[in-house]
């Protein structure tokens, strides 16, 4: 029942979404009437892609092109309305600006062209940004530290649908080029049904390290059975953190690595995060948290030096970046949280949903502490 009631809410409100660019952007553009028609079918069938790519997520055995085609609609319909909504405002401004009738519907017809441009190449390049993997190459100076250490970190990877084999292949190569001290992972790496991704799952047994690869859990790991999937990670030579710490490096010369469950753990009250129980037992080092969101900062402790997190995607398609800023304290990058800790997150290194990011390249990150 309660996933019926989430799936009727998600559609009226695509509903509601495609009305209001109906009626305030396409009914208002000064087009001939066929072109308007043209318009409001490409509504139509971009609605019917939303509804294929929701139940597409519940097929695991949707050819890819055809998830890819479904997959698109969601991030179109959301680039459509920022642009119907920055539409909508600068033509009632126009309207009540003192122009002659030639040279107001001169801006008008300019207004028109150029927000269907807007959206057209807003969705391009959406799409181009989504197939581009970076390095974001950051400096972290640790107080302390007695030598320096090469992290690389991945977070957000979603596998699953259009995360594949061949995009986890081309991100190990990515990553062992950097030739990394230790790789760690922070949450949300499996988005399916773990027994459907156990041959993607072995391209992660590549990735090469002096120290290893860590894993925390994100929270979307808890939609498809967290124990299992933990141990499927497990299976593959990678150290789950369970709320615990590790010692990385030499003696003496090293640093502790911590990790916790998610904040979905509370709410599922399963696998719950335990700052205290994570940071038992540290050396006399300094300490680097795994933490998927970075709201988890508020639980943080003053022996942390540190905390890597993901979750937010850095926003994924730009303007969503307002919106996670209401839920977190950060969105992307490195931070100076207090006279301490210090907070790096990574913007994703995959995606969820529509395969388009804009303003916020998807990333493995070089972190050099010293």
């Amino acid at each position: 029942m309660k996933m019926i009631l989430f799936f009727g809410m998600f559609l009226a409100v695509f509903i509601l979404l495609n009305l209001y660019i109906s009626k305030r952007f396409i009914a208002k553009l000064d087009l001939k009437e066929s072109t308007k028609h043209f318009l409001y079918i490409f509504l139509i069938i971009n609605f019917i892609g939303i509804v294929g790519y929701m139940a597409g997520r519940y097929y695991p055995h949707t050819p890819n092109w055809l998830y890819f085609l479904l997959s698109l609609p969601i991030g179109i319909l959301f680039l459509l309305f920022c642009t119907a909504i920055i539409y909508d405002i600068s033509r009632v401004m126009l309207s009540y600006t003192p122009l002659s009738h030639s040279r107001r519907s001169f801006f008008k017809r300019s207004l028109d062209i150029s927000s269907l441009l807007l959206a057209t190449s807003l969705s391009a390049r959406s799409i181009y940004e989504a197939r581009v993997l970076e390095v974001q190459k950051v400096d972290v100076k640790i107080p302390n530290l007695q030598q320096p250490y090469k992290i690389v970190q991945l977070s957000d990877v979603h596998i699953g649908g259009l995360i594949d084999k061949a995009f986890i292949h081309k991100m190990v190569q990515k990553v062992n080029k950097l030739k990394p001290d230790l790789v760690v992972i922070t949450g949300d790496l499996i988005d399916i049904d773990v027994d459907l991704a156990h041959a993607t799952l072995q391209e992660l047994q590549k990735l090469n390290s002096t120290y290893g690869t860590y894993f925390v859990v994100g929270n979307h790991e808890y939609f498809h059975n967290i124990q299992k999937i933990i141990e499927a990670v497990q299976s593959l030579g990678i150290r789950v953190l369970e709320n615990e710490n590790v010692y990385i490096g030499d003696k003496d010369k090293g640093f502790n690595l911590a990790g916790v469950y998610d904040l979905m753990g509370y709410r599922v009250e399963s696998h719950m995060p335990d700052i205290n129980a994570a940071l038992t037992g540290l050396k006399d080092s300094p300490t680097i948290l795994l933490a998927h969101q970075p709201k988890y900062i508020q639980e943080v402790q003053k022996s942390v030096d540190l905390m890597l997190s993901g979750h937010t995607h850095g926003g994924q398609l730009y303007p969503f970046r307002f919106l996670v800023k209401l839920q977190q304290p950060y969105i992307s990058g490195l931070h100076q949280h207090d006279e301490k800790l210090q907070i790096y997150v990574n913007k994703g290194t995959g995606f969820w949903g529509p395969p388009m990011r804009l303003g916020a390249s998807a990333e493995i990150t070089e972190i050099s502490i010293s």
